[in-house]
């Protein structure tokens, strides 16, 4: 029996390619119509269409969509200007839950969090990082090669995220 191929099925369209860089550069949906100059509706669609051929969930975090682009490598992540911060297990831990959930409450748990600590850790995360935003500490984590053993483990069993 052959695994699941953790790749898309189908390549991304080049307005999605464009999108899919303002998404890796942490911008949320408002920020990318303003900067690609098209209505958030267009973007909104087009995000839609992107999460589908990602195998992403429907509503799941720019974030998600994040990790499921630099992890199929569709988009290179960018070189980090600062070298990667020492995580605690707990913290890598919680990066993880945010590349695969969107929801605090599936985030928390799969951190081994308490839903209600989720946002001072979220918070102490994003500032030993210099992360903006959950999407940025992605893009951050992917480019200091910090997700490269799960990536590596990913490609290799087919497993999807």
């Amino acid at each position: 029996m052959t695994a699941p191929d953790p790749f898309p099925t189908r390549r991304l369209t080049p307005s999605e390619r464009r999108l899919a860089a303002y998404v890796v550069k942490g911008l949320n949906a408002r920020e990318i119509a303003s900067a690609a100059q098209l209505k958030l509706g267009t973007v909104n669609s087009k995000l839609h269409s992107m999460r589908w051929t990602l195998r992403c969930p429907e509503r799941c975090s720019l974030a998600v969509v994040a990790h499921h682009l630099l992890d199929a490598e569709v988009v290179i992540a960018p070189t980090p200007q600062r070298a990667a911060p020492v995580l605690s297990p707990e913290q890598f831990s919680l990066l993880k839950a945010v590349t695969t959930y969107s929801q605090p409450l599936y985030i928390a748990r799969a951190a081994n969090l308490v839903t209600a600590d989720l946002p001072a850790a979220l918070d102490q995360l994003l500032a030993d990082t210099g992360a903006q935003n959950t999407t940025h500490l992605v893009v951050l984590a992917h480019g200091w090669k910090l997700l490269l053993a799960e990536q590596a483990h990913t490609k290799r069993s087919g497993a999807s995220q």
